[in-house]
């Protein structure tokens, strides 16, 4: 028995055991000693694994729902607030305490860009 019972097994020892499971069922008067290990034992826990797989791929894809809808709704909402940014300037002006409220900054308040003189032209 492994000892490492919290990690997922690797696909590829799984896929292996499921294989024997398969060969296991091909082979007539299969009889264990143990009933333990009996075909129907490892039937029933093939099909207990096989719903757990199911059951998780349903998670996974309701996740994955979950979070497309969640980004969706940052996007509409982030969409709106630059809408309110917009609007608030419209409505009280770009140099105004309610464009500085929003934590932006007023025009005022803006660095001018510094003036470059041109090189002379023709030279």
């Amino acid at each position: 028995m492994a000892n490492t019972l919290k990690n997922r097994m690797p696909a590829q020892n799984l896929q292996a055991d499921i294989d024997t499971y398969l060969a296991l069922k091909a082979i007539n008067g299969y009889k264990p000693y143990d009933n333990a290990y009996a075909l129907e034992a490892v039937g029933a826990l093939h099909e207990q694994l096989r719903i757990a797989q199911e059951a998780e791929l349903h998670a996974q894809n309701a996740a994955a729902a979950a979070r497309d809808a969640l980004v969706a709704i940052q996007w509409n909402f982030h969409d709106l607030i630059l809408g309110v940014k917009s609007q608030v300037k419209a409505l009280y002006g770009a140099n105004s305490d309610e464009v500085a409220a929003l934590g932006l900054k007023k025009k005022s308040e803006r660095k001018s860009r510094p003036r470059v003189a041109r090189a002379a032209e023709g030279v």
